[in-house]
C-alpha cells in the first residue's frame, strides 16, 4: 500500500477500535442509547480522511527532516482520528444548520433519527426529534473527539502534547467562529456593498475550511513532531493556499457537481443560499434587474431542476466559474511554492504535494 492509503487504513481502524468500546461501555443503557451511540458510528463511516492524513503528512514531514525515518507513531494516528471525529461532528451540526437531506450518498443524521422516530412509532414530532438528536449527535461526537485527543497525547512528552493541544484548540475556535459567519453571511450579505461580497465570503472559505481543513491539520501534525517555529510556518504558508483552494472547488462542486460523484443534489448550495465567491463573481458582472433575479433564486429551498439549470448557465456566462477556477489554480502555484527550501523530510513533502492536487483536483 501507499503512505496514503497506510494512513488511511491506520485512522480508520483506530476509529473502529474506539466505537467498539463506546458501544459495548453503553450496552447497558437501553435500545434508545443504542440507536444514538449507532447513529454516532454511522456518521464516522465514509470520508476520504483527509484531515487527518494532512495531520499524518505533517508530522511526517517534520520527522523525515531528522533522517529517523520513524514508523507512524501510535499517538499521530490517535489525533488523527481525534480530527476526523470532529469533522463527524461539524457535519452534523452542519446538515442541521443547511436542512441537508443527505450526506455522502446517505440520509443525514437527523433525518436518519427522524425515520427512526416514524419506524418506532414514537409520539411527537419527528422532525424536531431528528433535529434536537443530531445536536445531540454533534455534542457527543465532539466529547469523542476529546476521549481521543487526550487518550493520543498520554504518556507522551508534556511540552509536545501542550503545543499539539493548544494548535487543536485553534482549530476548534475557529471552524466554529467560521460556521457562524458562513449562516450570518447568508442573511448580512444585502447590508454590505457589493464590491465587498468576494472578501467577506474568502473570509469564510479561510475560517471555515482552509484553516480547518489543511493549515491546522499540518500545524497539529508538526507540533507532535516537536517542530520548530520555521518549520510550522513554512507548512502554514502551504496548508492555508491549499484550504482556499480546497473550498473553492466545494464551492464548484456545491453548483455543478454530479450528485452520483458528490452524494448531494446537484446546485445544492444554490437551494441552500450560500454566498460563495462563485456568487459573488456572479453578481459582480451582472446588471442590477439580473442581480435582483438572481439573490430571489438563491436560497430558495424550492428551487426546480430547470431553475438550477438557469442559474447554473448565468453563472458560467458571467465569467464567475472561470474567475473562481483561476484563483483556485493561483493559491495551487502558492502551495506549490511554499514548501521549497523548508527544512522538511523530501519524500514526506512529496506526498503533501501529492493531497494536496487530490483535494483541489476532485469531483467529490
Amino acid at each position: 500500500m501507499s503512505p496514503s492509503s497506510d494512513a488511511i487504513e491506520a485512522v480508520s481502524q483506530r476509529l473502529d477500535n474506539f466505537v467498539t468500546v463506546q458501544k459495548s461501555e453503553t450496552r447497558g443503557f437501553g435500545p434508545e442509547a443504542a440507536l444514538f451511540v449507532d447513529a454516532a458510528a454511522e456518521a464516522l463511516r465514509g470520508g476520504k480522511r483527509l484531515r487527518g492524513r494532512f495531520l499524518i503528512g505533517g508530522w511526517r514531514a517534520v520527522e523525515d527532516a531528522t533522517g529517523t525515518h520513524a514508523p507512524l507513531a501510535d499517538s499521530v494516528v490517535g489525533a488523527a482520528a481525534a480530527l476526523e471525529v470532529f469533522h463527524a461532528a461539524a457535519l452534523v451540526h452542519d446538515d442541521v444548520i443547511d436542512n441537508s437531506d443527505t450526506r455522502r450518498g446517505r440520509p443525514a443524521a437527523h433525518r436518519s433519527l427522524e425515520a427512526a422516530h416514524r419506524a418506532a412509532r414514537w409520539t411527537g414530532d419527528a422532525e424536531a426529534f431528528g433535529r434536537s438528536g443530531a445536536i445531540l449527535l454533534g455534542d457527543l461526537l465532539v466529547a469523542w473527539s476529546d476521549d481521543l485527543l487526550e487518550d493520543a497525547l498520554s504518556g507522551g512528552e508534556a511540552s509536545i502534547a501542550s503545543a499539539a493541544r493548544a494548535q487543536y484548540a485553534i482549530m476548534r475556535r475557529e471552524v466554529t467562529i467560521g460556521q457562524f459567519l458562513d449562516i450570518a453571511e447568508e442573511s448580512a450579505f444585502l447590508t454590505e456593498p457589493d464590491e465587498r461580497h468576494a472578501e467577506r465570503a474568502l473570509r469564510v472559505a479561510s475560517l471555515k475550511s482552509a484553516r480547518y481543513s489543511i493549515e491546522q491539520p499540518l500545524a497539529i501534525g508538526a507540533a507532535l513532531a516537536g517542530a520548530d517555529a520555521a518549520q510550522v510556518d513554512a507548512l502554514r504558508a502551504f496548508g492555508h493556499p491549499v484550504g482556499m483552494a480546497f473550498q473553492l472547488r466545494d464551492d464548484v462542486l456545491g453548483v455543478f457537481g454530479d450528485e452520483s460523484a458528490t452524494g448531494k443534489p446537484s446546485g445544492d448550495d444554490l437551494r441552500e443560499g450560500k454566498r460563495t465567491v462563485l456568487i459573488a463573481y456572479t453578481r459582480e458582472a451582472l446588471p442590477l434587474p439580473a442581480r435582483r433575479i438572481v439573490d430571489e433564486l438563491v436560497g430558495d429551498p424550492l428551487l426546480d431542476a430547470d431553475q438550477i439549470a438557469s442559474l447554473q448557465r448565468t453563472i458560467v456566462e458571467s465569467g464567475a466559474l472561470e474567475r473562481v477556477e483561476a484563483l483556485i489554480a493561483d493559491y495551487a502555484r502558492q502551495a506549490e511554492r511554499a514548501l521549497s527550501g523548508a527544512r522538511l523530510g523530501n519524500a514526506a513533502v512529496g506526498e503533501l504535494r501529492d493531497l494536496a492536487r487530490a483535494a483541489t483536483v476532485r469531483t467529490t
